[in-house]
């Protein structure tokens, strides 16, 4: 019975890591995967970052590679980044009770957030960071777990408009004891166009090949020792406050990119699957049209279905019953379609499951402390 207990709880902590899937600007959910660089691999998507310096600590694997969409938001907009410890949310969690320790959020401004290879090296600033509240007795992450693997930051009101990446961090330090010391990070990166009339260039930091390493006390902080050798080593720049960045000429800010044209939704989408669009079939008014457009619609379906990403492929049934339904139709004798041509078939997003506020380190209650009078 004990070897089965240690088993099991082997197998917790080698599975019950976590990913960013899913951001929320000004709590509108963007959609499962939508504009999210994510490790493409739905059997490691979970796991942390190895080795640790390794330059996938800039946006996690397949960080490099950019996706198609964009999402827009304002400067000092709120973004909320989901975890969950399944990608595709067929299980619950966020990340496992045993994975404690702090979080950060960095932002990089890019000439294209669509284009590849700009992830790993300088540019980066930090907006937030969080590592354990005294007075709340928890970690960044245990907020986050009672969040149901929400984390949420604003984004810098000064910031100039344009391409940015936004990375958010966490790190468990539950094997930061072991011998070697084996600190796990959980990063990924969304694309954003800002948009705003700001003009601060924050200081900025180089995030990538040998950036974190062990010499640093935070990643070998023992969560483990009481009382915990408070407070916490938090590594990395310090946080970005509005104002501090030095400030360029308004000709200058003009003079760049301050409409997004890359990254939108294309025209004629009419299902959304994270990053990928379907498209409406050709219309068709006889029997060898309408198995054409039947053709063109199941050559799409295998698109999504074989495409999908870690955070899953459910919306594919949508196109593939649509695809059925136009067989029927070209079988019957109903060769005028498609049905519903050009209806937006994307399922509404799902509501924000937590709150959207910042983390903060609770303030310690005053004790009103009167003289006591003997007589």
């Amino acid at each position: 019975m004990l070897i089965t207990v240690w088993l099991l709880c082997l197998i917790s902590l080698a599975w019950a890591h976590t990913t960013f899937t899913t951001l929320y600007v000004d709590e509108v959910n963007q959609g499962d995967g939508v504009c999210v660089r994510m490790n493409h691999n739905g059997e490691t998507a979970t796991f942390p970052i190895a080795p640790l310096a390794s330059k996938d600590i800039a946006c996690g694997v397949d960080g490099e590679k950019a996706v198609s969409r964009v999402c827009p938001a304002k400067a000092s907009s709120r973004l909320t980044f989901e975890f969950r410890e399944y990608p595709d949310a067929t299980q619950p969690g966020a990340i496992d009770i045993s994975h404690k320790g702090p979080c950060a959020v960095y932002m990089k401004k890019v000439d294209d957030a669509t284009a590849d290879n700009n992830a790993a090296g300088d540019g980066w600033f930090k907006i937030f960071h969080l590592d354990y509240d005294p007075q709340a007795g928890k970690w960044c992450t245990e907020k986050l777990m009672d969040n149901h693997g929400l984390l949420s930051v604003n984004i810098p009101a000064d910031v100039a408009p344009g391409y940015y990446l936004v990375r958010p961090e966490l790190l468990a330090l539950h094997n930061a004891d072991a011998s070697p010391p084996d600190p796990q990070f959980f990063v990924g990166c969304a694309q954003l166009f800002v948009q705003g009339d700001g003009t601060a260039r924050p200081p900025t930091v180089a995030i990538g090949e040998g950036t974190y390493h062990l010499d640093l006390p935070g990643l070998t902080f023992n969560i483990y020792d009481q009382p915990l050798k408070l407070p916490y080593p938090m590594f990395g720049p310090p946080v970005y406050q509005g104002g501090q960045g030095a400030s360029v000429k308004a000709v200058d800010v003009k003079a760049k990119q301050v409409v997004q044209d890359k990254g939108t939704k294309p025209a004629g989408c009419i299902l959304v699957r994270d990053n990928w669009c379907a498209f409406e079939v050709p219309a068709y008014d006889s029997e060898d049209s309408c198995w054409a457009s039947s053709e063109k619609c199941w050559n799409e379906s295998d698109v999504c279905w074989n495409t999908a990403p870690p955070t899953g492929s459910a919306v594919c049934q949508i196109w593939q019953d649509k695809c059925t339904a136009i067989d029927e139709g070209c079988s019957d004798g109903q060769w005028s379609g498609p049905p519903n041509q050009g209806k937006d078939l994307t399922p509404p997003a799902k509501i924000m499951n937590g709150s959207n506020d910042i983390f903060t380190k609770a303030t310690p209650k005053r004790v009103n402390m009167k003289r006591r009078i003997t007589q």
